[in-house]
């Protein structure tokens, strides 16, 4: 129903705003809080410290980040590199083909995370392919649970492409390499860029394939979080989640700037 009253509209603006504060907000703000807690006896915390932090930032915690930030670069690397060519080679074929290959792609978004675990554990267990206890496994498990996301989101930068600029290259004389490499792929970089913004985030916050896969010597950091929390040791799995939030943010953000500078290009 449309609301034409302004008063009713800011009312509905400032009841969504309060329940999206509630909803999203109130979770970091806790976390955030629990990070830099001494002691969290009562309805606040107190004796507030930054000593969680810097357990977070040393040992076993400092190895896990780089673990996450090295296996969310490799695998969404690799995911919008897959993604790409997959999109670029099913864009012409037949509807009902494209629907199936649509489907395949999309499959292991559609199944637990812990399923997708389960099943390459069980198929690179043995020989002549056996990858079990070693860190490729950890990113074949990112890369099969993003790439559906990346793919999905270069599909529709393609479906939004005008085939004019594509056959002005061709009337011109353009080879088909040349066309993709300086008219298809330029007009779609942002969706590229999008697609590996999507996939780092999906990878560094991914945790029920990676319990099922990683290996003693390559830990997540989602994994170390859920470690910690099972002891008991809240207030350093808060710092750890914090430090997760703001990395992931903030690779985030550059990335959307590459992404704006290549949509005003």
């Amino acid at each position: 129903m449309l609301v034409w009253s302004r008063a009713a509209r800011r009312m509905i603006w400032a009841v969504g705003g309060l329940v999206a504060a509630i909803i999203y907000g109130a979770p970091i703000i806790v976390i955030a809080l629990a990070s830099i807690a001494g002691h969290w006896n009562g309805a606040w915390p107190n004796d507030f410290t930054l000593r969680h932090y810097g357990n977070a930032l040393t040992g076993d915690s400092a190895r896990q980040l780089r673990t996450s930030l090295e296996t969310g670069a490799i695998a969404s690397v690799f995911a919008v590199l897959s993604g790409t060519w997959a999109a670029l080679a099913l864009r012409k074929i037949a509807p009902l083909p494209r629907r199936l290959f649509d489907l395949f792609f999309f499959m292991p978004s559609a199944v637990p995370s812990v399923s997708v675990g389960l099943g390459l554990l069980v198929a690179f267990s043995q020989p002549p392919v056996l990858l079990n206890g070693t860190t490729l496994i950890v990113i074949l498990a990112h890369f099969v649970l993003i790439s559906a996301f990346s793919y999905g989101n270069i599909s529709a930068g393609l479906a939004r492409l005008r085939p004019d600029y594509e056959q002005v290259a061709e009337s011109l004389g353009a080879r088909p390499a040349y066309k993709l490499w300086r008219v298809t792929l330029p007009l779609i970089l942002p969706y590229i860029v999008g697609a590996l913004s999507l996939s780092f985030a999906l990878s560094m916050g991914e945790l029920g394939a990676t319990e099922m896969v990683y290996p003693p010597g390559w830990v997540t950091l989602p994994v170390g979080i859920f470690a910690l929390s099972d002891r008991g040791a809240i207030f350093d799995a808060a710092a750890l989640t914090m430090l997760l939030v703001a990395g992931t943010f903030a690779i985030l953000l550059a990335l959307v700037r590459i992404s704006n500078r290549a949509t005003v290009r």
